[in-house]
Order: C-alpha cells, then structure tokens, then sequence
C-alpha cells in the first residue's frame, strides 16, 4: 500500500479520535500529510489523566507492539521519520513494557533504519509526563515535550501545520492508534461492520463507581448505556437506585435514568450534554448529591489549570466558591443563573478544550438535576442526605438501648440509659456515620 492508501483505508473505515474529541483519523492523518515539510513527527497521547481511566494503561501494559506498529503505519502516511510516546510517570509498568517492546523492534527491524529492507525509516522516542492534567491537551503535551511547563497555545494553527518543534505534527491517543492495524488488516468495511454509521468500531470504557462489575468494558458504538450498566456492569449493588452515570471524566456530563437507553456514541452523548472523553464511566445511586458531585470535578478542574487564560484560571474559581457555599447551607438565590452565566462565557472564552469543556459537569447536573439545586438553596436541605452540613442525624423509636452507638461515637454526643431510647446531641455530632454503621436495629436516620 502507498501512504495515500493507508490514508484513503482510515478515512473509509470513519474511525474517529478516541481521545476525547471524536476527530476523524484519516483526516487527521491526511491533514498532515499535505502540510509541508522536510520534518514531520508523530505523537501518541498516553497521559490519560482522566481520574478513574485507565483504558490506555491496559493497552500499553498488555499489548504495546500494537501501538508501535500504528505509529510506524502513521509515520509511513504522514511522512514522518521520528515519533514520541508522551505517556505519565505513574505508569511504571507501561513505561517499562514499552521500552521493552521498543527494543525489541528494533532488533526484528520493524522500527529504525530501513525498516524490512525498505527505504523507509522510522524511529521512536518515551518522554514522562509528571502527571499534569492539562498535557492531555494536544498542544500543551507537545509544548511539555519540548521541555516547557505544559501549557495549550492558541489554535489555528493547527498541530497538522504547526505542531512540534514548529514542524507540522500528527497526535493521537493509545486506543485510537491501538484500532490502526486492525483495520489495515481486515479492510475498512470489517471496521464499519461494528458500530453505527455515524461512530463505527467499538469503544472501551472504564467502568467505576456505584456498580457490581467494576473494570474495563469493550462495547460496540450504538450500544445503549443501560446495557453496558445492567447487562454488562450487574446494575447497582445493594438493591440501591440508579440515579446518573456520569461520562468523558471532568470534561463530561451527568445523564439521568430517563436517558438510560441513548445509544454510546460521539454525537449522541454531546446532543444530551455530556461527551465520550477518553471513555472514563462512573455511575452514581441514590445516595450520590449531585450538586456535590458537580462540586468534586469542577475542584479537580480548578486544581489542575495550568492558568494560563483567565476564564479557566478565574471563572472555574468563581463557579466552584458559589458550589462550595450551595452545598454548605449558605447557597442564596440567582446563584444557579450565576453559573450559568460563568459556565457560558468560560466555554466561549476559555483558550484550550478542557477549559471549555470545564463547566460541563455543573451545567448537566443543572439541567437535569435542577431540583436538588433548589433544595439546596432554598430548604438548606440536600435530598440524598450527602452533604454535612445540610443534615442531622436522628435515633427514631426503633432504639432498644442497647448503647452501641454511644460507645462508638468519638464526639461523646448520644446519651440514653441502658435498655433506653437514646438521643443525639446535634451541637456536638461531627456526624462521622459510626453510629450508623453500629446500630442493629436501624434506628439511626438521616434528616
């Protein structure tokens, strides 16, 4: 095959960018290609900075030839000599099995000089990331790898034209470069044969959170979330309510149980407010606060900002201090349009995507969860009974005063005789739960 056909072979198969995004590869490819230059790199994303992802790891760990061969497969279409694997320093094991593969390639002549006797050549390089968020973003992990703070430059222009080093450059992630040589394997059509017209192929998800099956899971695109999470993930442990999943990691949204049977895939999932991402998939019962959970991925947001721009920098600040005061008790009115209004103009402002795509968590739970919202703020009450200080704990009736929550309690705040009903002292509760968890006969509630 020439390097056109390589690229004609991906742009037939619709294989989209399974990093996050959903760009067509064999545009990527064919993009770079038509850039001019002398010198061209290629680039795989191993950063996976998604908490709770570990999709990429899988690959490099079990199968890291398949990533080398993709590469060399890129580099022979784009016209590129050379190419770097950016994966995160707490993958000690992938990085050791990739250097282990890579020696090995060159010792069987599928990378180096005059790869099998070809005037093609291609060689590859590991650089650690020290575990930044932000160098998931095309355009801060390559500035990362030139030995500058990982920080997103303005585009255009783009990595195709202006990439590495200056010179036109083609980025890709693990499992989208792990699909390649499947493909030119087995022909473009076996690959649409799987998947819908619109996203073909299949998507590996992680799969964490409120389920029995937790661990990583391989589905056809089109598959119905309420699949993936009853079928194959075993539905919710202890009889408890689904009540969300939540996918695309701190990038993505919140879907409700109403939608639990939209179809897996890049349009569909950003039609209703959330996004595939890298394929993290953390699924919440009853007893999740939603508001709460918006708060926990806008501060792990806020945390990782490079801050270079000022609507990433400061407006998440903003968004996750009204967040902070809503789940403490001390949320007012207009605080909902406030984030709404925050959330907008960081998404139109914000100088990379992951800036853009920050305020998505908040805005979902918003959308879909707006009625907690309104208890916070007006009832200081929090429906799931998941925020401390909107809660009390009560000993009802039920108590045979049998003093195993007196003896477990740290703060010395329930008192009752033996064979009594005792009470808890709400001033004093640090509301830790051990009284819960101690008492048999479940006289101990939330309020």
């Amino acid at each position: 095959m020439r390097p056109r056909d390589v690229i004609k072979t991906l742009k037939d198969s619709g294989l989209r960018g399974r990093g996050g995004g959903g760009f067509p590869t064999g545009i990527k490819w064919e993009l770079c290609a038509k850039s001019p230059g002398e010198k061209k790199y290629v680039i795989c994303n191993a950063d996976e900075g998604d908490p709770g992802a570990f999709m990429d790891r899988s690959v490099l760990e079990g199968d890291p030839h398949a990533l080398l061969e993709a590469m060399a497969l890129c580099g022979y279409a784009v016209g590129s000599d050379e190419g770097y694997i950016y994966v995160r320093a707490e993958y000690p094991i992938a990085v050791k099995r990739l250097e282990i593969a890579i020696r090995q390639a060159r010792e069987y002549g599928l990378i180096g000089q005059n790869i099998l006797g070809t005037d093609f050549s291609f060689d590859l390089h590991i650089r650690l990331g020290a575990g930044a968020f932000v160098c998931g973003e095309e355009t801060a992990l390559m500035t990362s790898i030139e030995g500058n703070r990982g920080e997103p430059r303005p585009k255009p222009p783009f990595p195709a034209v202006h990439g590495l080093y200056g010179k036109p450059s083609n980025i890709n992630n693990v499992e989208t470069f792990a699909n390649v040589p499947q493909i030119i394997l087995n022909g473009a059509a076996w690959f649409k044969g799987m998947g819908t017209k619109r996203s073909p192929g299949t998507k590996v998800f992680a799969l964490g959170g409120k389920i029995n099956n937790t661990g990583l899971v391989e589905v056809p695109m089109g598959t119905p979330l309420r699949t993936v999470i009853y079928d194959v993930g075993g539905g919710i442990p202890k009889g408890k309510k689904f009540k969300a999943v939540q996918t695309g990691g701190p990038s993505g949204g919140c879907i409700p149980a109403s939608l639990l049977d939209v179809p897996i895939e890049y349009d569909s999932l950003v039609e209703i407010g959330s996004m595939m991402g890298s394929g993290g998939m953390i699924v919440l019962d009853e007893d999740n606060c939603m508001v709460d959970i918006a708060r926990f991925f806008l501060d792990f947001t806020v945390d990782e900002s490079c801050g270079k721009c000022t609507p990433c920098r400061v407006g998440t600040r903003r968004m996750l201090e009204i967040l902070n005061r809503i789940v403490s008790g001390h949320g007012q009115e207009g605080d909902i349009e406030k984030l709404e209004q925050l959330a907008e103009s960081i998404m139109d402002t914000a100088l990379c995507g992951l800036g853009q795509t920050a305020p998505n968590p908040v805005l979902s739970t918003i959308r879909y969860f707006r009625d907690e919202y309104d208890a916070h703020i007006r009832d200081k009450h929090c429906p799931s009974h998941h925020c401390k200080e909107l809660l009390h704990l009560e000993i009802t009736d039920k108590c045979r005063g049998c003093t195993a929550c007196a003896r477990v309690c740290p703060a010395g705040a329930i008192t009752g005789e033996s064979r009594g009903q005792h009470v808890i002292d709400t001033e004093k509760c640090i509301k830790c739960n051990s009284c819960i968890e101690k008492c048999r006969f479940d006289a101990i509630i939330k309020v």
